[in-house]
C-alpha cells in the first residue's frame, strides 16, 4: 500500500501520470520514426506507437541481396524502429510517481491497460479505505 502524506499529494500524483497519459496520446497521434540502413539502402517510418507505416527502398542496392539476408535487414530495421518509438514514449513517461505504475509494461505490450489502470486508482482507494471508521471496514 502507498501511504500518501494527504489526499493532495495523492491528488497530484494522480494527476500528474494522467497529464503524461495525455501527452503520450499526443505523442501516439503526431509522432514519427524514421530508420535507415547504414548503407541506406532502405528506411522504415513508424507511427508514435511503433508501428510501421512505410517501407522505402532507396536505389537498387536491395535487389543485389539473398532473400535471407534483405529479410534480415528488414526485421533488424523493424525491431530498431520499434525501440526508438518506444523510448521516446518511455522518456515521455519517465519515471511513474505512483509506485507499481508500469507505463513502459504498457508501452512495450507487457501489461494490459486494465492492469495500468489499478496501478494508477488503487493506491488512491486504499488510502480512501483505510480513513475509514473501524466498523466501517467491516461492513464494506
Amino acid at each position: 500500500m502507498v501511504n500518501w502524506n494527504s489526499a493532495d499529494e495523492a491528488w497530484e500524483a494522480f494527476e500528474d501520470e494522467a497529464r503524461k497519459l495525455g501527452e503520450l496520446g499526443k505523442l501516439w497521434a503526431e509522432a514519427s520514426t524514421t530508420v535507415r540502413t547504414k548503407d541506406h539502402s532502405l528506411e522504415m517510418t513508424f507511427d508514435g506507437r511503433g508501428e510501421p507505416v512505410d517501407l522505402v527502398f532507396n536505389g537498387s542496392k536491395y535487389r543485389q541481396l539473398a532473400p535471407a539476408q534483405l529479410a534480415q535487414t528488414i526485421l533488424e530495421t523493424l525491431r530498431k524502429g520499434r525501440a526508438q518509438a518506444q523510448e521516446k514514449m518511455a522518456e515521455l513517461m519517465g519515471t511513474p510517481d505512483i509506485p507499481g505504475l508500469d507505463v513502459n509494461g504498457l508501452i512495450t505490450g507487457k501489461v494490459r491497460p486494465d492492469e495500468l489502470i489499478n496501478a494508477l486508482v488503487g493506491p488512491m482507494l486504499e488510502g480512501f479505505e483505510d480513513d475509514r471508521a473501524p466498523e466501517e471496514r467491516r461492513d464494506g
